[in-house]
């Protein structure tokens, strides 16, 4: 029965029985093994309570003792709106605070609260009620909290069985928060692990049995699938290329596994259009206790295809900064002589001196020679050209961009 339907709380107790508590206790242990976190726990808790105690004022306090400090991840209150963190919880004038120093379960009334603020010389926080019942919250011997309850209407709400039944329900609370808060943690530390196995550059899967359980999204992305779901309880004989790819395949592993416990080796696979790529296997993690078709494995799968392709445009980018640091100087060396060689040239004023004909010689060698240091300030890409007698030279007019400056 709801209080809500306007029965008194001392009606309430006094009509209570041991079945009718026993529920409740059962509804808050069914609630630790059937809701999806700790604030949907502390909302059925709220919601059991409220069937045979007063419970409109109930709230949960935790206890941050390494800043001194309490904050509320569950209130309800008819008179005052949820708190922030409340700091320097050490000196306020805390009903919370002393049932967490006692660590015992303790019942105040209005008188006591008020005397309790005047001797400590503190103001009391929050509306003060005629009757307060508080529970503390017990992980491994630390208290890291306190559950309390309250009435504005009647000192009479509650009693000392009340107090009782409060206690029972905060070590449920306690127990929920430690098995909750070790549930999220476990699911914290398995959302990074994918995170990091989703990033990597690698295809990473699950193997049991010889089929796939899980694949990260290089995986899929590699195997030229669209989903997860293509490979995802597929067999893996789909990446190799023949029966007898996947029979030899799965020779390898299994002696390499029974050797080393780890399989580390190089095969061709074939992704889903049919192509074919060179790729590198490691294979760890095995369990041969029941032969080679009961297996669990974590495998990687490395394409290197594109290793040998990422490693080319890096020794492409190291060879063509080689060329652009050789070029300058190049530039830097012909130019400072071939000006000196212009301004000679001017000496020669009359044809007396030079004949026409080969001053105009001199001037068209320099400006080609002006012409070649200017492709070589622009070089872009590295590229070679056959050159007799069997060499390589490069190619500074392929190599570079034919734009004038």
């Amino acid at each position: 029965m709801n209080l809500a339907d306007g029965s008194s709380s001392t009606e309430t107790r006094e009509n209570r029985d041991d079945a009718r508590t026993l529920a409740v206790l059962y509804e808050i242990s069914h609630a630790l093994s059937h809701t999806r976190n700790l604030k949907e726990f502390y909302a059925r808790i709220h919601s059991a309570l409220e069937n045979i105690l007063d419970a409109k004022n109930f709230y949960i306090a935790l206890h941050h003792r390494e800043r001194d400090s309490i904050s509320f991840p569950y209130y309800e209150d008819e008179k005052d709106d949820m708190p922030e963190e409340i700091f320097n919880f050490s000196e306020t004038a805390s009903l919370t605070g002393r049932v967490i120093d006692a660590r015992e379960p303790m019942i105040f009334y209005e008188g006591d609260i008020i005397e309790f603020a005047r001797k400590r010389q503190l103001s009391v926080i929050g509306t003060v009620a005629k009757i307060w019942l508080g529970a503390p919250l017990i992980i491994k011997d630390r208290v890291i909290g306190a559950v309390a309850i309250q009435s504005f209407d009647s000192a009479d709400a509650y009693g000392e069985a009340d107090l009782s039944l409060l206690n029972i329900v905060a070590r449920h609370i306690a127990l929920a928060m430690e098995r909750k808060d070790a549930e999220e943690k476990l699911k914290e530390q398995q959302r990074v692990l994918e995170t990091i196995l989703e990033s990597s550059p690698v295809g990473i899967c699950l193997v049991e049995d010889r089929n796939f359980t899980w694949v990260n999204t290089q995986m899929v992305r590699m195997l030229g699938y669209d989903t997860k779901s293509d490979l995802t309880n597929k067999n893996a004989a789909i990446i190799y290329a023949s029966a007898q790819d996947y029979e030899t395949v799965g020779g390898i592993i299994h002696s390499q596994l029974e050797n080393k416990d780890r399989a580390d080796f190089d095969y061709e696979l074939v992704r889903r259009d049919g192509t074919r790529f060179r790729a590198h296997l490691v294979i760890a993690g095995a369990d041969t206790a029941g032969g080679r078709d009961r297996q669990r494995t974590i495998v990687t799968i490395a394409d290197l295809t594109q290793l040998e392709t990422a490693r080319e445009i890096r020794r492409e980018k190291e060879r063509l900064q080689g060329v652009l640091e050789m070029a300058g100087a190049v530039c830097h060396e012909i130019n400072q002589p071939l000006q000196t060689l212009l301004g000679y040239t001017a000496l020669f004023e009359t044809p007396e001196d030079m004949p026409p004909k080969a001053m105009a010689q001199i001037k068209a060698q320099a400006d080609r020679i002006g012409n070649i240091t200017r492709r070589l300030s622009r070089i872009t890409r590295y590229k070679t050209v056959s050159y007799p007698g069997d060499a390589t030279i490069f190619d500074i007019w392929g190599s570079s961009s034919p734009k004038e400056s």
